[in-house]
């Protein structure tokens, strides 16, 4: 049986990391209504690029295969934990989709758990990894600073692909990608110059501002699927540990009480000895 010393250590222990829990809860609830705002502004960013790939009907090349060509994999987390499954939840998908014969497929992480998750399956396919991310909201310079970073290596994929955490509501979220296109699918569109004139400098531009704004819409919906998933963690984590004090409360009790009718006991005993 535990004594006194050790049950009141342990209660102390789990009253502190109630305590951390329920600060952190509420730190991320705060932060959580600021993403939650925020993302409202940057959806039109990826909404708009979509509907504009969509209208346009660009579309993957129908002689393209999935196991031979080069692929192109930027997975979006952040450097932070103790926020339930996000970031494993894209791990999986990604994992999913490559197998374990990832081939000619390049993976971009974004993010510290990201990339130690990556480097563990796809050590060889690894070829950027970016860290400092979640810290701070992520803004627009953030993405374009990501995206350039990118585009210097200047690769060539025939299929891409943005993962990140879609935010529905505080209680849901779902893994999700995004395509990315390449030139010379753009140029094939069928109503890609209903828009504008598809020269080169004018198609580059755009290229870069549309990357730029999916991985900026990305960053902020993986972003407030985080702080929704922390908040919900740590809530759960606080009533575990209070569940945990209550019954440590109820063993100190029950352990004191025990000591205090044995020690009743031997006075008694020895008393009825000297009789």
């Amino acid at each position: 049986m535990a004594t006194l010393k050790l049950i009141s250590s342990r209660l102390k222990s789990v009253s502190n990391i109630q305590k951390i829990t329920k600060s952190m809860k509420m730190v991320s609830a705060a932060k959580f209504a600021r993403a939650e705002r925020e993302l409202e502004g940057a959806r039109p960013h990826g909404k708009g690029t979509q509907i504009f790939f969509e209208r346009a009907q660009v579309s993957k090349s129908k002689e393209q295969t999935s196991t031979a060509a080069e692929k192109l994999v930027i997975a979006i987390s952040s450097d932070r934990g103790l926020c339930g499954a996000v970031h494993t939840q894209i791990s999986k998908a990604i994992k999913n989709e490559l197998g374990t014969s990832p081939g000619k497929t390049k993976i971009v992480c974004i993010g510290d758990k990201m990339r130690a998750l990556m480097q563990f399956a796809y050590k060889q396919n690894v070829i950027l990894s970016a860290n400092d991310i979640g810290r701070l909201p992520p803004n627009f310079l953030d993405a374009s600073k990501t995206a350039m970073a990118i585009l210097d290596l200047k690769l060539s994929f025939e299929e891409g692909k943005i993962y990140f955490n879609k935010f529905h509501n505080i209680a849901s979220y779902k893994v999700s990608h995004i395509p990315l296109y390449t030139e010379a699918e753009i140029f094939s569109a069928p109503n890609a110059v209903a828009y504008d004139s598809l020269e080169s400098d004018v198609l580059d531009s755009f290229l870069e501002f549309s990357f730029v704004s999916l991985l900026y819409y990305s960053l902020k919906e993986n972003s407030c699927s985080e702080q929704a998933s922390r908040m919900t963690a740590m809530d759960n984590a606080t009533k575990n540990a209070g569940d945990m004090i209550s019954k440590l409360r109820l063993t100190y009790n029950r352990t004191r009480q025990s000591v205090i009718t044995k020690e009743l006991i031997e006075i008694i005993s020895g008393a009825s000895a000297l009789k």
